[in-house]
């Protein structure tokens, strides 16, 4: 696991500290993002929704379970609520967004993945690839913020 020390943030070049830094903070991504996606893909998908409804539903659920995971360390932290969602957009929103579109992509572009129900190993290995592509997509865009002090790098300082 990584430290989420401002001074490793800042001491952090082009090398391995910076990696593992974004690596860190794209798991963090992931993991709001999955339970968005995952819950809105399997919600559209049991309802019979068009792909583009389903779609919204996963991309609405994953931004608000990225940023709650957010939100919710640094209220801890002490910081009021405005602050902290301030500090959430600034912190996730460029990295959900890569995330979303890249899973979104890969879910929309493999055949019958969003139509194989979600009893269907298609429907769950196309997600779960959609996932990991998404994660290994989105690790250089939060390493290249991460380097200028920008997306994840703003909430490394509340993190204990």
């Amino acid at each position: 696991m990584t430290s989420h020390d401002p001074a490793e943030v800042k001491s952090a070049d082009s090398g391995a500290a910076l990696t593992r830094l974004a690596v860190s903070a794209t798991l963090h991504c992931l993991t709001g993002c999955a339970i968005g996606e995952v819950l809105g893909m399997v919600i559209g998908t049991a309802l019979g929704w068009s792909d583009w409804s389903t779609v919204a539903l996963a991309v609405a659920l994953a931004f608000f379970f990225g940023y709650l995971f957010t939100v919710g360390p640094v209220l801890r932290a002490g910081l009021p609520l405005r602050q902290a969602v301030k500090v959430a957009l600034a912190a996730d929103t460029v990295s959900i967004t890569v995330m979303e579109i890249v899973d979104n992509a890969v879910m929309l572009g493999v055949p019958g993945a969003m139509d194989a129900g979600i009893s269907s190993v298609i429907f769950w290995g196309s997600l779960a690839f959609a996932l990991f592509v998404a994660f290994l997509v989105t690790v250089p865009v939060n390493r290249w913020l991460i380097g200028r002090g920008k997306g994840h790098a703003v909430v490394h300082e509340y993190h204990h």
